[in-house]
């Protein structure tokens, strides 16, 4: 079997165990973070106060799963759980079954953590990079079509115009173009 591979699981969890439900599937993720292929999980509960917990983890290939599955790390974790979930059902989808069905679910999570902002000064070169033209362009553009306006009032046009530009077009540009600079990995 190619290509990634989703398993679903239902368990029933005590609703007055939420918490430590959480706490237990925090552990989990970023145990399996650690492994090679891992692709991401999730939760789904069909309501707020439901003993039914449906979940999702998702690997790049079968050999990747498998790895997980068979590691000590994951039987330390299952086992950490023993008193808290039953598990109920467990299927290994490969291909998009199941991620159309209609939800139900009014209690939705994804545990993997977000990734961390870049820092405040590769944010601020990456918004020099395209304020600083935009801003001469605008300006020129400015001193011959609004060159009588009144100051506030040609600032006013300028940045109602950059704005968007800025907003919509350039800075999404310019992120996706420094991408592995703004997310490089940080010296301690």
């Amino acid at each position: 079997m190619t290509g990634p591979v989703t398993v679903s699981i239902t368990r029933q969890v005590d609703p007055s165990q939420a918490d430590q439900m959480l706490a237990w599937l925090r552990a989990g993720t970023e145990l399996a973070e650690r492994f090679e292929g891992f692709l991401g999980s999730g939760w789904v509960r069909p309501q707020a106060a439901s003993t039914e917990w449906h979940m999702l983890y998702r690997f790049a290939s079968q050999d990747a799963l498998e790895t997980w599955e068979l590691s000590s790390q994951r039987r330390w974790w299952l086992d950490s759980a023993q008193g808290l979930v039953d598990e109920s059902s467990r299927e290994h989808r490969t291909g998009i079954e199941g991620w159309f069905d209609e939800p139900t679910s009014v209690d939705v999570q994804d545990l993997r953590a977000p990734a961390p902002a870049p820092p405040r000064w590769k944010q601020m070169c990456a918004i020099f990079l395209v304020f600083f033209p935009l801003s001469v362009a605008a300006n020129y553009a400015a001193k011959d079509l609004a060159a009588d306006w009144w100051l506030p009032l040609r600032v006013l046009a300028t940045v109602g115009v950059m704005t968007p530009v800025m907003t919509y077009l350039a800075l999404p540009w310019i992120t996706r173009l420094l991408q592995p600079w703004l997310n490089g990995s940080r010296r301690s």
